[in-house]
């Protein structure tokens, strides 16, 4: 796997345009297929559509991309098949909890999820509720997945205004740090309280990240990244 790269970015500039995908339309048959599959393991996995993106340019601060509609299936078969078209990638906002005392705060995704098991800040592929003026908005659809992951609104934290943008193969993880002004068990807490209110939430367990040591396989190499490089500038 090609080694992480961190950008900092001050703006995004994310263009939505109706892009034909040739691996979504050539494989149509195949994919169907796939997601048959998958559902039959997770009977709640739902075909929505979804927002991927291609031709990303990092420049003096700013990260401009164009992102496309497609279906959850597709993209699904693309992140499972190994990504056969290397011209896309999966660009998502990611809200990094940070505690008052310094910890990490990280949600395990439930059984019935596509990403079961995996550890990481709350975060979810872009979709059509994230466009704005034929833009994608990614600081949106960060307070829009805190909010239905945790339950926690925008009363409750500070959002650092820079975004860490970490590149993995095909993935662009763009990262806000999310201060919280409570301690971590507090927050943990909290959070779990309002899972346990849900009838099916996404997240089955809440995680604490106090140092190198609490990172496990269970999370995405992006994740570490960035956890590994605020614990180092500390």
């Amino acid at each position: 796997m090609t080694s992480p790269v961190i950008h900092r970015a001050t703006t995004l500039d994310l263009a939505v345009r109706p892009i034909a995908w040739p691996f979504a339309e050539e494989r149509r048959a195949e994919i169907a297929a796939h997601f048959a599959e998958k559902q039959r393991e997770r009977p709640k996995m739902w075909n929505g559509r979804v927002l991927l993106g291609r031709d990303a340019v990092f420049m003096d601060g700013h990260l401009a991309a164009t992102y496309f509609e497609t279906d959850f299936a597709s993209f699904l078969a693309w992140r499972d098949w190994g990504f056969p078209d290397k011209a896309v990638f999966n660009g998502f906002g990611m809200g990094a909890l940070r505690a008052s005392d310094g910890a990490f705060i990280m949600g395990e995704m439930a059984q019935h999820t596509a990403n079961a098991g995996r550890i990481y800040f709350p975060s979810g592929t872009p979709d059509l509720d994230d466009v704005r003026a034929g833009a994608l908005d990614i600081p949106g659809s960060v307070i829009r997945e805190l909010g239905e992951e945790t339950g926690l609104t925008p009363a409750d934290y500070l959002i650092q205004p820079d975004w860490h943008c970490v590149v993995t193969g095909p993935s662009i993880a763009m990262i806000q740090i999310i201060n919280l002004d409570m301690p971590g068990d507090v927050a943990r807490a909290r959070i779990e309280a309002n899972l346990a209110r849900e009838a099916d939430p996404e997240l089955s367990a809440i995680h604490l990240v106090r140092g190198i040591s609490d990172l496990t396989p269970a999370m995405p190499r992006f994740v570490t990244a960035f956890v590994e490089q605020q614990f180092a500038s500390r």
